[in-house]
């Protein structure tokens, strides 16, 4: 590997990966994992499928991609880990089985485990072997008794179903998805941005969530019925759009501003511009290099300030370095893994745009520079 850009991620990446899923695949997670959260806070029950599902729906596209020489072997390597973490997680015999199906928590991290299966469907589920596989459906379809909250939640219980259609189970269900996608259209507030519930909220939650989980669940399951497939092309105009606003919220010094909830998951804020960056359909403001450039700023921000890890190699709460007090009542250790989200683009070869392309100033360093830039134009639809 001769891109020391691309070498910088992976390098990034697999520091954060490489503690959890080195304890799951000894089924030492529960007995390794010291766990963090907020004073009084009862999350200890779901904080290891947090872990496992947040770690790997980031990383899912590199562990499906194909690389060379010893990124490859890196690669392969992890993707054995990665399916031994997810035997681990969803066997009752384990001592690390996962929570799937007590209080509300499990549907959440189910649904980002779904969406990593989605994302890496060979690696993450065919070379799965038929127990395993068993096991996995059998906790899906435990955290069915979940009822989501009114909001983003919706797109959990719909995400699970459309993993379960891809894993070929007949039962999936029809109904959690259509109405998953019929309320967010009701939610849609404009300009590339949907409120999250009833009541619109300042914060990251169409990238975290709303934006790339609407999509996804869109063109794995769409073609069953033309008022999905029709959807599809608007929300994906919708999510390019929010794509671009994303890349505008990063500073010249690849900072952004530190609004809204669930700060502790760092550079997940930056998921939708991501997911477009791997998918190479971009907006046309947007170059891939530019992109790349901004998003390295943000991770050399986010995960290389000093605390960012315990001695022992976790993920500690916080949203650069070590913060404590900006975890929330809901927020672990564990769940911060949602930062995982930045390294979608690491799912494309080394050899296209993305990582060969000169490197470019994104937006606002642009802007800040005297630079000629892009004016700022909403969405109409």
């Amino acid at each position: 590997m001769d891109n020391p850009m691309r070498s910088l991620w992976l390098d990034t990446m697999l520091t954060l990966a490489r503690t959890p899923l080195e304890a799951l695949a000894k089924r030492e997670l529960k007995a390794n994992m010291k766990v963090e959260m907020k004073e009084g806070a009862d999350r200890e029950s779901y904080v290891h499928l947090e872990t496992l599902a947040r770690l790997l729906v980031g990383m899912a596209p590199w562990l499906e991609g194909k690389s060379e020489g010893s990124e490859e072997r890196i690669r392969s390597h992890y993707c054995e880990l990665a399916r031994e973490a997810i035997d681990a997680g969803t066997d009752p015999s384990s001592p690390d089985y996962m929570n799937f199906s007590q209080g509300f928590q499990p549907i959440v991290d189910t649904a980002f485990l779904a969406q990593a299966i989605l994302r890496a469907p060979t690696e993450l589920w065919e070379k799965l072997d038929g127990r395993v596989k068993r096991n996995v459906v059998n906790a899906f379809k435990a955290a069915r008794s979940r009822k989501p909250v009114f909001s983003n939640w919706l797109l959990f219980s719909a995400m699970i179903e459309a993993a379960l259609h891809r894993m070929g189970e007949s039962d999936w269900d029809h109904m959690r998805i259509d109405y998953a996608i019929k309320q967010m259209e009701q939610w849609y507030a404009g300009d590339g941005v949907y409120s999250d519930g009833p009541h619109f909220r300042f914060d990251y939650y169409n990238s975290f969530v709303i934006q790339p989980m609407l999509l996804e669940i869109l063109e794995s399951v769409g073609f069953h019925y033309d008022d999905w497939h029709e959807r599809a092309e608007t929300v994906k105009e919708r999510s390019r759009r929010y794509a671009e606003i994303l890349e505008r919220l990063i500073s010249p010094e690849g900072t952004f501003p530190a609004v809204g909830r669930s700060l502790a998951y760092r550079c997940g804020v930056f998921h939708t511009l991501a997911q477009h960056a791997w998918r190479e359909d971009l907006p046309e403001s947007v170059s891939s290099a530019q992109v790349r450039c901004g998003l390295t700023a943000v991770l050399e921000k986010c995960l290389h300030a000093a605390g960012t890890y315990t001695d022992d190699g976790w993920l500690s709460v916080g949203f650069c370095g070590h913060q404590p007090g900006i975890g929330e009542g809901y927020i672990t250790n564990g769940s911060t893994y949602l930062c995982s989200l930045i390294f979608l683009p690491t799912g494309l070869p080394e050899s296209v745009s993305f990582w060969r392309d000169e490197d470019e100033s994104w937006t606002s360093k642009k802007a800040w520079s005297g630079l000629d830039f892009p004016m700022d134009h909403a969405l109409k639809s």
